[in-house]
């Protein structure tokens, strides 16, 4: 099977984002890291578009005449903006302008080496983030149950996992771009690979300059990679790519992580900054998570035998499957992610915060980490949290590899992550 192409277009939930926002918002910059489906999802909102990655020429005349290359039907798509970073200020006044109009989507693999939009877009931008494609959305699975029921408070549920322990290895080593929908392990194996070497060899030095390097790059994606999941700090992660001889800095090392971020293609999961029981102090690392769990095992050259022969490792990348489809379907309402450990090393691993309430959900493979997960959840809501100020949570879950989902008797949910939808 080789990599397929498709018009059928697949919902994202980031089309319901993109409807609620221009209930408001005169323009939406859309990010996200390359090849995760911006441009498609902005074409099936947007009337008219324009490509600026098309010539170089076409650039530059955006950037020096910005507002020929904003004329067009409304919404008006402008795909990798950030080339013409000119173009940010004169979509402000022209919304400014016609207030009441959805107007704008720019959409981009890279923030801009000039961040043109810290010149203010409030009021008028709405900043959406963009990930590759959760099971919901490449259809892997079943939507048997869903995050916007567990918030709205169901009291049980009840449905079986499509998804074999093999299934889940496979969509792990395939990972979430809309490209690789139907590809097989060698393709997508290919493909992942591919996209960390252009990383590595191409669009980090274009950032940075001499200063990047591509093998130190590659050794940063290959650290980064080893710890998917784990919270550890800028001194470990330089003591791991310095482990060979060769010194690098602190700061060296912060700045590729900068660069990374720019690209989209590094993303934490910072920690939860809630009112907990003064006696507990929250440890405030982030834990490492790429544009996609693919990236990670592409990198360390693991693939669906070999994952499935590593379970705790399984168990981390499946953590970071878990945590990039349920930050796509929380966000449909509004929600974030973060991540709660304490002095006391009581972790879970992932914190919804929707607007005026909360969620917590633990990410375990296997049904033998069941029992502990529901016992970290339950000390985090009954014990830690302070809810004089920050009220019950909305549901408890485990989101799991398994088969079946249920209610255990105390209310925490069980769901099978190829059994959720938004």
């Amino acid at each position: 099977m080789t990599i397929q192409t498709s018009s059928v277009y697949h919902s994202r939930c980031t089309d319901i984002e993109i409807r609620n926002a221009f209930e408001w918002a005169g323009a939406i910059l859309l990010e996200g890291p390359r090849g995760c489906g911006k441009t498609t999802t902005g074409l099936h909102h947007a009337v008219s578009s324009i490509r600026l990655d098309q010539s170089p020429d076409l650039a530059i005349l955006a950037q020096e005449q910005p507002s020929i290359v904003l004329a067009g039907e409304k919404p008006r798509l402008i795909d990798e903006w950030q080339l013409a970073p000119a173009l940010w200020n004169t979509a402000r006044h022209s919304i400014d302008e016609y207030p009441h109009e959805a107007q704008f989507i720019f959409s981009g693999s890279a923030t801009p080496a000039t961040d043109a939009t810290r010149h203010t877009g409030a009021g008028r931008f709405e900043r959406l983030r963009m990930r590759t494609m959760s099971l919901s959305e490449s259809g892997d699975s079943s939507g048997a149950v869903s995050l916007g029921a567990l918030l709205e408070g169901v009291e049980s549920i009840g449905a079986v996992s499509p998804a074999t322990f093999k299934d889940l290895a496979y969509f792990a080593v395939r990972g979430g771009w809309p490209r690789l929908l139907g590809a097989s392990e060698q393709a997508a194996t290919g493909y992942n690979r591919a996209y960390c070497r252009s990383l590595a060899e191409v669009e980090l030095p274009e950032l940075l300059g001499v200063a990047a390097t591509p093998e130190r790059i590659s050794r940063l994606l290959h650290t980064l990679s080893r710890n998917l999941g784990t919270a550890i700090n800028i001194a470990k992660i330089t003591r791991e790519i310095s482990a060979d001889g060769r010194s690098v800095s602190e700061s060296t090392i912060r700045g590729d992580l900068d660069a990374l971020h720019r690209v989209f293609a590094y993303d934490p999961l910072p920690s939860w900054s809630a009112d907990v029981r003064s006696r507990t102090r929250i440890r405030v690392a982030e834990a490492i998570h790429l544009a996609d769990p693919a990236l990670a095992l592409a990198t360390l050259g693991i693939g669906i035998d070999r994952l499935i022969l590593q379970r705790q490792f399984f168990g981390f990348v499946f953590e970071s499957m878990a945590c990039r489809d349920l930050r796509a379907y929380a966000a449909t309402r509004g929600g974030r992610l973060r991540r709660y450990r304490d002095s006391s090393e009581l972790e879970v691993d992932f914190i919804i915060e929707y607007p005026g309430t909360w969620a917590a959900v633990e990410a375990k493979l296997g049904s033998t980490e069941i029992a502990k997960a529901e016992k970290n959840l339950l000390r985090l809501s009954n014990d830690r949290v302070d809810k004089t100020k920050m009220g019950a949570p909305a549901f408890l879950a485990i989101v799991t590899g398994t088969e079946a989902a249920y209610t255990l008797p105390s209310g925490v949910h069980v769901v099978p992550l190829a059994t959720l939808t938004w």
